[in-house]
């Protein structure tokens, strides 16, 4: 199994759980437990600018930790190579409750009262369902993205469009 170290310390890497616009997130673990394990990368993104992306994902999770939105701590962070390691929350994305027909409405509801708390602070996140996990009857960002807030990329005006089975939801699965 690969390694990999974040300021100093071993991880075992168990798996790939995603690729997004800024990384490549991994789940591994120590002797103490599991974690998600997020490697920047600099591969190009035609519709996203990035400065400095460890920067931004700092800078991120310091203005989501203060809305008080539902998000994994942040465990440490390595300038160096580039990484950071996060606490991992056990459970399947909202995109996984959707595709097999077992998303709730409770988790609508609570990605609205997200909403009530990032509005007045000018934030929008990325409410792609990738995004978000479901976890004890509750769901977590698990994303670190955060942008000011624009009208048009809004949960109501954006997100909702991937929250349930709708065109845009099965265009994107298809593609896939």
């Amino acid at each position: 199994m690969e390694q990999m170290r974040v300021n100093g310390k071993e991880y075992t890497v168990i798996g790939l759980l995603g690729k997004g616009k800024g990384g490549y997130s991994y789940l591994a673990e120590d002797e103490s437990g599991r974690y998600v394990l997020k490697q920047i990368h600099h591969e190009p993104c035609d519709y996203y600018q990035f400065g400095n992306k460890l920067e931004a994902e700092m800078r991120d999770y310091a203005r989501l930790e203060k809305s008080g939105i539902r998000i994994p701590k942040l465990l440490a962070s390595d300038e160096k190579e580039e990484r950071i390691l996060k606490e991992y929350i056990d459970g399947p994305t909202v995109y996984e409750l959707i595709l097999t027909g077992k998303m709730e409405e409770r988790y609508r509801e609570q990605i609205r009262h997200m909403c009530g708390l990032l509005y007045p602070l000018n934030l929008n996140i990325d409410y792609f369902p990738t995004n978000f996990v479901a976890s004890d009857g509750f769901i977590w960002y698990i994303d670190f993205e955060c942008n000011e807030y624009m009208e048009e990329w809004n949960f109501e005006n954006w997100g909702i469009k991937y929250w349930s089975k709708t065109k845009e939801f099965m265009d994107y699965v298809n593609k896939a």
